[in-house]
């Protein structure tokens, strides 16, 4: 049995200010990963649904359109929810049909926004197990991403596109440290030890006998190192270590003066990559995460 996909948040800001950013369709892809472009369409009466086309690009000029609809209702003490169904013919979309609903309830100092929803998919077993194991975490954390986004630009002013491009410049610098990190650590220490880490050792009488152990743990400690800013994406307290540790490492190689006139020399290295923390260290605003979001519904009175 799968899990519906299930997101929750606090946003400091009117009902009425939540409802329009999200109902609004111009203002609702500003913000919305999974949507490239909303339109809305004529509608003959008051009472009818709204009906609405949306289209998704996913890279190298192809895009998923769809069709769907929706209507708002009131509920009682203020609570409103916003349900729809949506679907699309196009062959290439694993998501065949869905449906779902935004829901905004009152809170003391802004509203809980919520959304659950559900699909169905295509192409079978095959379908099933990468919907599973990728694309339903990966549109878990793409509504979680935007709904913290959503909070961002109505509490702080940051427009979901500066937060996107925050979040990627973050991204970008965990990915080369923790290339950086893992590569010192795996190719010259433990694959080729004997390519001149090993002699650097070797000056030190303190290891003499235990070179190659020595080096050994260094190099898994680096790769450790290096994983975790992956894992600990955002932290600022791991940046602060990481600068310290390349100056310490900078200055522990004044006992070989030879190694700094060498061609791509650890000073080129270091700087290189405290340069790169320092870049996150400095950043001021708050940046958008899917960590930020409720995953698990809660218990709660007024659920529905």
């Amino acid at each position: 049995m799968r899990n519906k996909i299930y997101v929750e948040t606090k946003i400091k800001a009117p009902l009425e200010t939540v409802w329009d950013y999200t109902q609004t369709p111009d203002i609702h892809q500003q913000w919305d990963l999974r949507f490239s472009e909303i339109t809305y369409l004529p509608k003959q009466s008051e009472e009818e649904r709204q009906r609405f086309l949306y289209k998704t690009n996913i890279g190298f000029g192809i895009s998923i359109a769809g069709e769907g609809e929706s209507y708002g209702t009131k509920e009682r003490d203020g609570v409103r929810t916003s349900s729809l169904v949506f679907g699309t013919e196009q062959r290439l979309s694993l998501i065949k049909e869905g449906s779902g609903f935004w829901r905004y309830i009152p809170a003391e100092d802004g509203v809980i926004f919520l959304t659950l929803y559900d699909y169905r998919i295509r192409f079978g077993a095959l379908g099933r197990y990468f919907d599973k194991l990728v694309f339903r975490p990966l549109m878990g954390w793409a509504t979680a991403w935007s709904f913290d986004a959503l909070r961002l630009w109505l509490e702080n002013g940051i427009h979901p596109r500066s937060s996107l491009y925050r979040s990627l410049r973050q991204l970008v610098i965990a990915v080369a440290l923790c290339f950086l990190w893992v590569y010192q650590g795996l190719v010259p220490k433990l694959l080729f030890p004997d390519s001149g880490e090993i002699a650097l050792i070797a000056q030190f009488s303190l290891f003499a006998g235990y070179e190659r152990l020595v080096l050994q743990l260094l190099g898994i400690a680096e790769i450790i190192f290096g994983l975790l800013f992956i894992l600990l994406l955002r932290s600022k307290l791991l940046h602060t270590c990481n600068i310290g540790l390349l100056i310490g490492l900078l200055l522990s190689g004044l006992a070989f003066p030879d190694v700094y006139v060498a061609p791509f020399n650890p000073v080129t290295l270091n700087v290189a990559m405290m340069m790169l923390s320092l870049v996150c260290l400095l950043e001021r605003e708050p940046a958008a995460s899917a960590s930020h979001c409720l995953r698990t519904s809660p218990q709660r009175e007024d659920k529905r």
